[in-house]
C-alpha cells in the first residue's frame, strides 16, 4: 500500500557552460608566443654568445606559453575554435622559425629542417581534411616528439662548447626520428578514421 505521497523530483540537469571568451588568457598567452617569434629569430641570427643566450630566453618563454595556455584552455573551460587554430600555428611558428634560423646560420643541415617541416605542415594540413570524418587526437608520441624538438633546439641555440656538441646531434636525431615516425602514424590513423566514417 502507498502513502500517496509525492515522490522525489528528479533535478534537471545543469545547464552547460557557456561558451569560452575569445578574449581569454590563454589566447593572449597564444598571440604572445607568436609576437615572441619574429624577436626570438632577430636574437638568434645575431649569432653571439650574448644575443644566444637572450634568444634560448626568449624561446624558453614561448614553450613555457605553449604549456601553461594548454593547461589553462583545459582547466578553465576556455577552449575556444580560435585557440584551437593559433595554438598549432604558434607552436609550428616558433620551431619552423628556430630550425630555419639555425640552418642559415650553418649549424643544422637543411635536410633535417625540411624534413621536420615538411611533417609538421603536412600533419596540420591532414588534420583540417579529415576534420569532416573526425579528430585526430594528439598521442603520447606526439608529446614526445614536442619535447624531444624543443629539448634539441633549445641545446642547438645554447653557445655550448664542442665537447657538448654530440648531446645536441642526439637529441636533434631522436627528435627527428620520432617527428618522422609520429608522423606516419598520425598518416595511418587518418585513413582508418576516414575508412571507418565511410562504413568501408
Amino acid at each position: 500500500m502507498t502513502s500517496g505521497a509525492p515522490g522525489p523530483v528528479a533535478e534537471p540537469p545543469p545547464p552547460p557552460p557557456p561558451p569560452a571568451s575569445l578574449y581569454n588568457i590563454a589566447n593572449l598567452l597564444t598571440m604572445v608566443r607568436i609576437l615572441l617569434v619574429p624577436l626570438f629569430v632577430w636574437l638568434l641570427l645575431k649569432d653571439t654568445t650574448a644575443w644566444r643566450l637572450a634568444a634560448f630566453a626568449v624561446f624558453a618563454v614561448a614553450s613555457v606559453t605553449d604549456k601553461i595556455d594548454g593547461d589553462l584552455a583545459r582547466k578553465r573551460n576556455l577552449v575556444t575554435d580560435f585557440g584551437k587554430i593559433a595554438d598549432p600555428i604558434a607552436d609550428k611558428a616558433l620551431t619552423g622559425a628556430a630550425l630555419i634560423a639555425l640552418s642559415v646560420l650553418g649549424q643544422l643541415w637543411w635536410w633535417v629542417t625540411i624534413a621536420i617541416l615538411v611533417r609538421e605542415i603536412g600533419i596540420t594540413l591532414l588534420r583540417f581534411v579529415v576534420i569532416r570524418y573526425g579528430v585526430i587526437p594528439a598521442s603520447k608520441g606526439g608529446k614526445l616528439k614536442t619535447t624531444l624538438q624543443i629539448l634539441a633546439i633549445g641545446l642547438y641555440i645554447l653557445p655550448l662548447p664542442g665537447f657538448v656538441q654530440p648531446v645536441a646531434w642526439a637529441a636533434m636525431a631522436a627528435a627527428l626520428i620520432v617527428t618522422v615516425v609520429t608522423g606516419v602514424d598520425y598518416l595511418f590513423q587518418a585513413w582508418r578514421l576516414r575508412r571507418s566514417a565511410l562504413g568501408r
